[in-house]
């Protein structure tokens, strides 16, 4: 999903189109108005589509207004916003991801110390019920209580005439629990708030708000649509509406993905048909379509829950093992895939396409849960599964190369050598590689940059991955420089010594003079690090990450607090370092010694006759615990599929 998604941003062509809307005002009140018909036509979203032509149909409609427009028509109604139903494990994860910014396992880590309960006046108390759940009801002892609550806290106007009951829409749905809500509604989010930390709290209030709102009355809203004409045949729309009655809205709003909120509070002044209202101005705006976005927490959830993908209390691990396994990142709060993930992705489209499709996982959801339900037998629904699988993995086996598996891509021929120059993924992450391994020369290697992807690379961008180690002459003092990238990220080396790039110098285009500064700046740290330089007894008094100290190149030793560094004298050093010196540490160069193999004696005739009744013994004990133990994890196979379903 994730990459399929992104595949299709990268397709996506962005298109150009126009808007035109007119500022009026009706007495001391203003308003906007948009344009939706022009010379009798309706206007669909790209029939503006140049600035030109928005220009042109602007002068045409200050003229035909003359600086007023004429209210055609006026429809007022009325409409009901219903409230949103108690949380299921799925809406809890997206909600608490909109509005708290909590990833789906984190929102379940503190949901299960909710569930298990929390310390109150000395009392361990479960301040909500199961999490794990796809379930909307309620217990129809927790309704009357919430309802109650209501009426003490808003009064009996506040809810329905009967109990609002609500039905699940996952066509999977157990129900085996009920749905998400707090234990006591009279366990208010205010009055326990000492009890609990921030995001206890946080997530508690979500869940008490929204079952207490779900059995509140609807919100009546009051929306009023008004057409204006300019001229003759140029008609502009306006539409506001006003909260007549919150209901439920007092206490709680859903929140929405990938969507702005509604405008409900957008206010139109009071007209009537037949009246003209005044044009201050009118505004061409120009507007691109934007691509799909990318999958958050909550949209993911919600996309795998509609697929019949997963169980609430798979859903967390789903993301965790995508992140775990680096098949994505987040920017912004949206999965990227990574290069790998795109490569198992294809991988897997490629050469198992039945077990990654959509349909399939849902199938096997199906299947496991008329096994839950006891209408089906599970040894044949995974006999038959291991026996196409095992099958197509041995053919897999058999099939497929290596360089299929790495996605290797030919991106051309250097010009320099003529040998072929490849971008794949290798055990540290992508890079780039000229030649082969059948070549005498031996291939050259280089990793791509951040943010560079294998997709996108091209053979120019890979030439340019070689250029390092870059010379940059010599410093005054004539140490030669060069620029490269080394295991603790960009770097430039003078002579025998080394500095690091910043966070904004680029190995690959910083300048000759960016590098002197650099060496400069070193030298400077490096002349101001020494306080004393006690040559011929070869001590020195150095400024250290954590204050001033002392070394002789073997030992270093702390100067005691209160003593300034400056103020240090020979006498003092030596003695501080005789009696607090420690040894500097060395990096290990010692290379492991390699083991010596040892000789294994004969066996006896007695020792084989042990070992053979030993492994008769296992065996057999092996043999009776497979036999006794119950079947378990009837959905292992599912759950695997259903992780790289997401991918």
């Amino acid at each position: 999903m994730i990459v399929e998604r992104e595949e299709a941003i990268e397709r996506f062509k962005t298109r150009e189109y126009w808007s035109i809307e007119s500022d009026l005002t009706s007495g001391a009140e203003s308003f906007v108005s948009r344009l939706s018909h022009f010379a009798g036509e309706k206007l669909t979203q790209f029939s503006i589509s140049n600035a030109a032509q928005a220009t042109a149909m602007e002068s045409e409609l200050l003229r035909a207004a003359a600086g007023r427009l004429h209210v055609d028509s006026v429809e007022a109604r009325q409409r009901k916003r219903n409230p949103a139903p108690p949380f299921t494990t799925s809406t809890l994860q997206q909600e608490a991801a909109r509005k708290l910014g909590f990833t789906a396992q984190r929102t379940m880590r503190v949901a299960q110390q909710l569930y298990e309960g929390i310390r109150i006046e000395g009392d361990s108390v479960g301040l909500i019920t199961y999490m794990r759940t796809d379930a909307v009801n309620l217990a129809q002892e927790a309704v009357a209580e919430i309802r109650d609550w209501i009426v003490g806290q808003y009064g009996a106007e506040n809810i329905p005439t009967t109990p609002n009951i609500y039905k699940t829409k996952s066509k999977n749905a157990q129900e085996a629990h009920e749905a998400v809500r707090p234990t006591a509604a009279a366990r208010v989010p205010a009055a326990i708030r000492s009890s609990l930390n921030d995001e206890q709290f946080k997530l508690y209030e979500l869940i008490w708000k929204r079952a207490v709102a779900s059995q509140m009355i609807y919100a009546t809203l009051h929306t009023v649509t008004v057409v204006l004409r300019a001229g003759e045949n140029h008609l502009f729309r306006a539409s506001g509406s006003t909260v007549a009655n919150q209901g439920f809205m007092v206490l709680y709003r859903e929140g929405r993905d990938d969507s702005k909120e509604d405008a409900d509070q957008k206010f139109l002044p009071s007209l009537k048909k037949g009246q003209m209202v005044d044009l201050l101005a009118l505004r061409k705006e120009q507007h691109f379509t934007e691509p799909p976005p990318r999958y958050s927490e909550a949209s993911l959830v919600k996309t795998l829950e509609a697929y019949g993908i997963g169980r609430p209390s798979t859903y967390a691990s789903i993301i965790s093992t995508l992140q775990f396994r680096s098949y994505v990142e987040i920017d912004r709060k949206r999965f990227v895939p990574t290069d790998i993930g795109r490569i198992v992705n294809r991988f897997l489209t490629e050469h198992f396409e039945r077990y990654v499709d959509y349909n399939f996982t849902a199938r096997m959801e199906d299947a496991l849960d008329a096994v839950s339900r006891g209408e089906k037998e599970w040894k044949p629904i995974m006999a038959r599964f291991w026996r196409d699988f095992s099958a197509l993995i041995k053919s897999k086996e058999e099939s497929v190369k290596r360089s299929e598996v790495l996605q290797a891509r030919e991106l051309g021929v250097d010009p320099q050598s003529g040998r072929p120059i490849t971008v794949r993924m290798g055990r540290y992450g992508p890079f780039v590689q000229i030649g082969t391994r059948e070549d005498e020369e031996k291939p050259r290697f280089a990793g791509l940059r951040p943010g560079q992807k294998m997709d996108q690379i091209n053979l120019e961008v890979a030439l340019a991955l070689f250029t390092l180690p870059r010379d940059m002459g010599e410093t005054a003092e004539g140490e030669e420089m060069q620029v490269n990238i080394g295991r603790f990220g960009p770097y430039v080396r003078f002579g025998s010594l080394f500095v690091s790039l910043k966070k904004d110098d680029d190995p690959y285009t910083i300048t000759r003079d960016r590098a002197l500064e650099l060496v400069a700046e070193k030298k400077e740290r490096d002349a101001n690090r020494v306080i004393h330089d006690f040559t011929e007894q070869g001590i020195q008094v150095l400024r250290g990450r954590y204050g001033p100290y002392i070394t002789d190149g073997e030992n270093n030793a702390r100067i005691p607090k209160g003593t300034e560094g400056e103020s240090v004298t020979l006498e003092q050093a030596q003695r501080w370092l005789a009696e607090n010196g420690k040894p500097v540490r060395k990096k290990a160069t010692k290379k492991a010694a390699r083991k010596t193999a040892v000789k294994k004696k004969p066996a006896t005739r007695a020792s084989r006759t042990r070992r053979v009744s030993k492994v008769s013994t296992e065996a057999k004990t092996k043999s009776t615990r497979s036999v006794a133990k119950k079947p378990t994890g009837k959905r292992t196979a599912a759950r695997k599929v259903s992780n790289q379903t997401a991918a």
